[in-house]
This record gives C-alpha cells, sequence and structure tokens, in this order.
C-alpha cells in the first residue's frame, strides 16, 4: 500500500474516532433536552454556581459547623467534584482559616487552600501533588491505573452516601426495574422498552463520559458485563443516570422520574438502612503515607458529630435524598 493512500484512511479513521466521541457528549446533551429544558427554573436551581458557594461570604448557600476547631499551620489544598462543590466548601467555612481561600471573582487562585474542578480533575490532581484532599465518589479503574503508574496509593474515607438513579421521561409507563434489567439495558441484551412492560420503542441508552463520577458508578454496578455504546437516542427513549443531587430539581419540574429499583425507592430511609440497592458513597480521600497532620484532622473533623450534622443540614437545604455516613 503506497504512502498517500494509507495516509488518506488514516485520515478517515482519525475523523470517525472525533466524530463518535462528538456524538457520545451530543447524545447525552440531547436526553438532557428532551426529557426536560435546561432553562427550567428546576434545572437552573441544580446548577453549581462558583461564586454561590464562596466560603465565608456570607451568602446563606454554605452550610458549616458552628464552634468548630480551626486549623493552622500547612493548610491542606481541598478539591472535588463539582456537584459536591457545596459540601466541601462547608467544610472549609467550618475548619479552615478564612485567608487560606482566594475567590478572584470567577474561580479559585493558585494560591487559595480551595480549588475546584471536577471528579476527573481532582483525581488528576490528588495523584500529581496539587491537591491535597478530594471530595468525591469512588475512583475509576482508569482513575487508580493512573495513580499506581505514578507511584501513588489513595486512602478512601466513606463520610456520606447518596442514591445512584435511573430516570426516564415521566410518560413512560416502566415504574420499576431490576438490577438485572439495568445491565442488560447497558449490555444490549434488552432494547426495547416494550421487554419491561413498556411501549413498544427503542431504548436510548445513554452515557455519561468516561472518569465522570456517575459513569463510574454504572460501570461498578454492571460488573464484568460489558458496556455497549447506544447510539439510538435520535428515535428511541431515554434512559440515564445520575446521583440523586441532580435529578432533585428535575423531579420538581414534573419532566422525568426516577425509577425504583428491585421495588425500592431511593429515601433517606433506604439509602441509610442499605435497602435501596444501588448507593454510592461520598469519600474524602488522600494520598497513604500522608504527613500533613492537618489532612488527617479535616478528615477527622467530616466523620465527626459536627461535620455529619453540617453534611445532613447541607442535603436537607438542597432537597437532596442522601443520608450521612457510612
Amino acid at each position: 500500500m503506497d504512502k498517500k493512500k494509507l495516509g488518506k484512511q488514516l485520515a478517515v479513521i482519525a475523523l470517525l474516532i472525533v466524530l463518535f466521541a462528538g456524538l457520545d457528549l451530543a447524545i447525552y446533551q440531547l436526553f438532557i433536552k428532551r426529557v426536560i429544558s435546561h432553562h427550567t427554573p428546576g434545572m437552573q436551581k441544580m446548577s453549581v454556581e462558583v461564586a454561590n458557594y464562596v466560603p465565608f461570604t456570607g451568602s446563606g448557600n454554605v452550610y458549616s459547623a458552628e464552634g468548630a476547631v480551626r486549623l493552622e499551620g500547612d493548610i491542606p489544598t481541598i478539591d472535588g467534584a463539582a456537584a459536591l462543590l457545596p459540601i466541601y466548601a462547608g467544610f472549609v467555612e467550618s475548619i479552615y482559616p478564612e485567608d487560606s481561600v482566594v475567590f478572584n471573582g470567577e474561580g479559585y487562585d493558585p494560591s487559595s487552600a480551595m480549588h475546584y474542578t471536577n471528579t476527573r480533575g481532582a483525581y488528576k490532581d490528588i495523584v500529581d501533588g496539587n491537591a491535597d484532599i478530594i471530595i468525591c465518589a469512588q475512583p475509576s479503574d482508569e482513575q487508580l491505573a493512573y495513580a499506581a503508574e505514578n507511584g501513588v496509593e489513595l486512602e478512601m474515607v466513606q463520610i456520606g452516601s447518596d442514591a445512584f438513579v435511573f430516570i426516564v421521561n415521566a410518560n413512560n409507563p416502566v415504574d420499576d426495574i431490576t438490577v438485572d434489567q439495568i445491565r442488560g439495558i447497558y449490555s444490549g441484551q434488552i432494547t426495547n422498552w416494550s421487554e419491561l412492560g413498556g411501549n413498544d420503542i427503542p431504548i436510548a441508552a445513554m452515557r455519561r463520559n468516561e472518569g465522570s463520577g456517575s459513569q463510574t458508578a454504572l460501570e461498578k454496578l454492571m460488573g464484568d458485563v460489558p458496556i455497549v455504546p447506544d447510539y439510538t437516542a435520535l428515535t428511541g427513549s431515554p434512559i440515564g443516570f445520575s446521583f440523586r443531587y441532580y435529578v432533585t430539581g428535575m423531579l420538581a419540574e414534573g419532566g422525568v422520574k426516577i425509577l425504583k429499583i428491585n421495588g425500592i425507592e431511593p429515601t433517606v430511609e433506604t439509602i441509610a438502612d442499605g435497602s435501596y440497592p444501588v448507593s454510592g458513597g461520598i469519600y474524602a480521600i488522600y494520598r497513604k503515607g500522608e504527613t500533613n497532620e492537618n489532612v488527617y484532622k479535616a478528615v477527622d473533623f467530616m466523620l465527626s458529630p459536627e461535620g455529619q450534622k453540617m453534611l445532613r443540614e447541607h442535603m436537607q437545604k438542597n432537597g437532596q435524598r442522601t443520608s450521612a455516613g457510612k
């Protein structure tokens, strides 16, 4: 094969890769738009606006514990998942010195002890040494591999729990699915809602980007069962997934509903007692062998009665069906 022909084939392959990567993101965005508009008050309420959750500003959006002992000396840098920003902002306001947080109006200054990225960015930061504590869901296999490649072992301390939920259009007649049926949908074995007692219409099984907290939760739920990409979103009726934090605002708008799993609805009680079968942990994560004592003091506060009370109050304030502690 001549070099010119080979070059054209490689160019076509590269173009297809780019197109399918873009399609994956576009499909998920389409799902959100189809089940409920991004511009509804409910969705706007659930959007995490960084400026609304800056500690020590008196905005009223950050719940903190009164009278907690503040850290002194080497203040650990904290980062985390975008959805969990309000939670770790509360921890910072409770025990960090006020002058350790530097916000420039749009984002956090590099000198600030508090950062804000997302799940993928936070895991990279903790491995690369740009953060000392991160607040996230469990890491993906790729994130653990990245840590191992860089000689970093992570300690994960569960500080709370949230329900991992599956959502569909409110008009979908299906109200309840099993864990095995979820695996069937995302492995491509179940492809039509009629197989689950619903209408005769294809199932559009949405996915998230690799490394996101919710996509990692789906991968862990699937176990060894491979996830098959689905591109029927243009014609099918979608099913998506998230942590209940994101879905609460959508429910208020009436456009979507949460499916029961194995007949169990995700509530404060079913998350706490473990009867809801698909819950995800909220973790404080740091490097094993960490020498900064303030890292351990910060995690101890998160697990303390004061820290857990703060977490519960935050969840209740924001309408989240989550449970503090393990």
